[in-house]
C-alpha cells in the first residue's frame, strides 16, 4: 500500500528515547514532514508486532538498541492535499525507551540525529505530531 493517498490508515510507531537528561531527536529526510525534527519511528510491517517494529525502526534510523518501555500515546496524523483529499493517514503508537547499546548515528532515512535536553526543544522546528505527543505527556508547555 502506498504511503501517499492510502486506501486505509497506516500503522506507525514512534520511540521517545531518554538518556540521562537528554532525548534523541531525528531530522526527517522524507515526507511527510521532511526537514522537521521528531523522534525515531516508522511503519509496522505485515506480521510484525508493534514493539518489534519500534525496536527495528530505532535500530535502522539511529544504530541504537533500546529497551522499549511504556506506551505513551496513540496519535493520528492525517494530512490533506489542496483538493481536500487525504494524502497521508498514519496512526502512530508512541513508546518510551532507554538505550541499551550501540553508537548513535543517523541512517540514510534521517538527515541528522542528536541528543537534546527538554528545554532545548523550542530551538528545533518540530513535527506537529511530536509537539502533540510532548503536550499529551506533559513535556511541552505552549507558553514561552
Amino acid at each position: 500500500m502506498s504511503r501517499e493517498y492510502p486506501s486505509k490508515p497506516i500503522i506507525g510507531v514512534g520511540v521517545l528515547i531518554k538518556h540521562g537528561e537528554e532525548y534523541l531527536l531525528i531530522k526527517r529526510a522524507f515526507d511527510p514532514d521532511k526537514g522537521l525534527w521528531t523522534i525515531p519511528g516508522g511503519t509496522v510491517k505485515v506480521g510484525e508486532e508493534i514493539r518489534e517494529a519500534a525496536l527495528r525502526e530505532v535500530q535502522e534510523e539511529t544504530g541504537l538498541e533500546v529497551e522499549i518501555g511504556e506506551l505513551l500515546d496513540v496519535i493520528d496524523k492525517i494530512v490533506y492535499d489542496e483538493a481536500g483529499r487525504i494524502r497521508y493517514h498514519f496512526v502512530i503508537v508512541d513508546f518510551f525507551a532507554i538505550p541499551k547499546e550501540g553508537i548513535m548515528r543517523a541512517s540514510s532515512d534521517v538527515l541528522e540525529a542528536r541528543w537534546v535536553r527538554r528545554e532545548e526543544f523550542r530551538r528545533y522546528p518540530l513535527t506537529e505530531t511530536f509537539r502533540l505527543l510532548l503536550k499529551n505527556i506533559c513535556l511541552w508547555n505552549e507558553e514561552p
